[in-house]
């Protein structure tokens, strides 16, 4: 029992013997089981959840475009080997990713409509026990299916507050580098917060360089915010941790950066990725021209503007409320935080998001140049930071809610109603949020089942004339939430028209004005 805990009898039925209940002291949960029910938690928790499970249902509906349309075909040729090879002496130098891109593309179509449940169940799982391990570390306790609730809200906000969910979520080929990135970075983590032993503690270290080294050749934004993260928690560990923790949180940063520091020089040095700076001239000087740096500053503030006043991101901060206002103090865990200044906290978590954020920026500015600001799916690599930092607001708020409570109000059953009052004040912002973001998510998947059944079409008649000798065929652009298709903008852009021929065994494919 906490410190300063109190027993309170209540009475029983007429004629047995009275029953116990400890309340727990200022530090711990002010709310009763009465006041917050499993079955509110377990309803709440369905929302996320049911929103998540309709958006990989309609995964289905994803059919094959851009970029893909040339990696089918030479998984399909040379398997996912020869995409990695290609990966890496031709198109961008990024080993990991062609690994991942083959794990998908290998299974053709089905893979591309598995992958949003593959990929957005590791994701919830990942971030569920991250959660889970943090609440253990901080020596908090909440209700079952607390933790589980924030890390769907977390994965809900991420994946379909963008303002563009297909490239977010649907498309693998930008889910890889950009959506699946970052969460992959937070996985890294999970050793050490799980790690009890010096054993575990070495094998924490040693999970951390290997998978450093393998977001250096997955993706370079992704590996600008980690590396940002890990030198904060570098210089700031002796304000955040305690004693105890410090030594081995520096040597799990330290080990993480040198893998990620390995990973990038592999990529930097690639043919592949000299050929990509050679053809979009990205090289190191104009990307940190003054020009550069400055266009990059106004398109990075323009996106902090769409970020700050897109209300959707309120379900982040709203599941760190109702976090906050459950959980209470564990018996016998010690935590490994240092009581430090909440404002100095979320000061930290600002600052690095914000650096982050700006040097992504920039190094994505040279490739789009004043369009990055529509370039949605870039911004995922430090958007995840983003949510989480909501999260954490959340949780602080919630935290002085409860404070406040318990100092403004003489009797506990005051506090109990007030903390109750904003706990269901902070789900229904969830709510809200959940089915606001489903309006969205069902247009979406109306589109994707259109184009769904277009493509299979004209596949079905591309595959039957090609397999009776014929060489050149029509092929109508489908697109969806922006997709690059053959043939867009009027015909003038014809990529990728060559990798679609590949694909149907042709020789090359024309224009057609509609579907045959």
């Amino acid at each position: 029992m906490a410190a300063g805990a109190s027993r309170v009898i209540i009475p029983e039925q007429p004629g047995g013997r009275p029953r116990r209940r400890r309340e727990n002291g200022r530090g711990s949960s002010v709310l009763s089981v009465r006041a917050w029910p499993g079955y509110g938690v377990l309803g709440l928790l369905s929302l996320p959840l049911g929103l998540l499970g309709s958006a990989f249902w309609l995964g289905r509906h994803v059919r094959p475009s851009a970029d893909e349309w040339c990696f089918l075909p030479s998984v399909r040729d040379h398997g996912i080997t020869g995409l990695v090879g290609k990966f890496y002496l031709t198109d961008n130098g990024r080993l990991g990713n062609g690994l991942l891109v083959g794990a998908y593309a290998k299974y053709g179509v089905a893979g591309h409509q598995w992958f949003g449940l593959v990929s957005g169940v590791v994701m919830l799982g990942l971030l569920w026990a991250v959660t889970v391990l943090l609440l253990r570390l901080t020596g908090r306790t909440a209700p079952r299916g607390v933790p589980l609730f924030v890390a769907s809200m977390v994965t809900v906000v991420f994946l379909f507050a963008s303002l563009n969910t297909y490239k977010t979520f649907y498309w693998p080929a930008s889910s890889v580098s950009h959506t699946v990135a970052p969460v992959l970075a937070c996985a890294a983590a999970v050793p050490l917060l799980w790690a009890g032993s010096r054993r575990g503690r070495v094998a924490a270290a040693a999970c951390a360089l290997v998978m450093g080294a393998f977001l250096g050749t997955l993706s370079e934004e992704t590996s600008v915010v980690a590396l940002v993260v890990l030198l904060t928690l570098l210089l700031l560990g002796h304000r955040i941790l305690v004693p105890r923790a410090r030594a081995h949180a520096r040597a799990w940063c330290l080990a993480g950066g040198a893998g990620i520091v390995i990973g990038t020089l592999l990529l930097l040095t690639s043919p592949g990725s000299r050929n990509r700076r050679a053809r979009y001239d990205a090289g190191t000087g104009s990307m940190f021209a003054p020009e550069s740096l400055a266009g990059s500053l106004d398109g990075f503030l323009d996106i902090l503007g769409t970020l700050f006043t897109t209300w959707w991101y309120l379900g982040a901060l709203a599941a760190g409320v109702v976090l906050a206002l459950l959980t209470g103090k564990r018996k016998g865990h010690a935590p490994v935080l240092l009581p430090c200044r909440p404002l100095f906290l979320l000061g930290t978590g600002t600052v690095t998001f914000l650096v982050a954020g700006y040097v992504c920026t920039v190094i994505t500015y040279p490739l789009f140049g004043p369009h990055v600001v529509f370039a949605h799916r870039t911004w995922n690599d430090y958007l995840l930071l983003y949510v989480v930092l909501l999260v954490g607001a959340g949780a602080l708020l919630g935290r002085a809610l409860r404070g406040r409570a318990l100092r403004g109000h003489a009797t506990r059953g005051r506090a109990s109603r007030t903390c109750a009052v904003a706990t269901a004040a902070g789900a229904a912002m969830c709510v809200a949020v959940c089915i606001g973001l489903a309006f969205p998510l069902g247009e979406l998947g109306e589109s994707m089942r259109v184009r769904a059944e277009k493509w299979d079409h004209q596949d079905h008649w591309l595959r039957e004339r090609a397999a009776r000798g014929a060489r050149v065929l029509p092929y109508k652009p489908l697109s969806v939430s922006g997709m690059g298709e053959p043939f867009a903008h009027r015909g003038g852009k014809t990529w990728p028209a060559r990798c679609v021929a590949d694909y149907y065994h042709l020789e090359r494919i024309t224009r057609a004005e509609r579907l045959p």
